[in-house]
């Protein structure tokens, strides 16, 4: 993750991975008594050399949220299916990074009650239904949340804004 550029509009610049982290730290501690939500969604063009697109939401439950994205070098990914589980493996090992530096800072009880989830750009309606189970599987094996469409807004939202 150390030569991963990571976007804010707010601070309008680009951080590294420490810097997000020390962002998603302080905007925690602004109002430590609120309750948060971190989703993580990945999204990609549909071409066989494509880049991949990943947004962090850090939401402040009923009173907003910030986001980061970050955007990959091309990557060849022949199929749709290719270019999903690519794009769910990213999401997965972003969030396991991200959790494990907030655990240092915040322990283990910041992550109860599924307070991190895993938005996977998938439905059960459309061209990859075929991959739901999959690529929840993939995620639930890591202990990790996963959330599909219609619900899993870093993904097909925040992630797709910038692809």
């Amino acid at each position: 993750m150390e030569n991963v550029k990571f976007y804010n509009e707010t601070l309008g610049k680009h951080i590294n991975f420490d810097e997000l982290v020390e962002e998603v730290i302080d905007y925690v501690n602004q109002k430590s008594e609120s309750g948060y939500k971190i989703t993580v969604g990945t999204d990609s063009q549909g071409s066989n050399d494509t880049h991949f697109v990943t947004a962090i939401a850090v939401l402040r439950i009923g009173n907003g949220g910030r986001y980061f994205w970050t955007k990959s070098e091309n990557v060849y990914c022949p199929t749709l299916r290719d270019r999903i589980y690519k794009e769910t493996v990213r999401s997965i090992t972003f969030t396991q990074e991200l959790k494990s530096k907030l655990k240092e800072k915040f322990g283990e009880d910041f992550f109860y009650n599924d307070k991190i989830s895993v938005h996977i750009d998938v439905g059960r309606q459309g061209a990859t239904r075929d991959f739901v189970e999959t690529v929840v599987g993939m995620v639930k094996g890591y202990g990790l949340e996963a959330v599909i469409k219609p619900d899993s807004y870093s993904a097909f939202v925040l992630a797709d804004r910038h692809v």
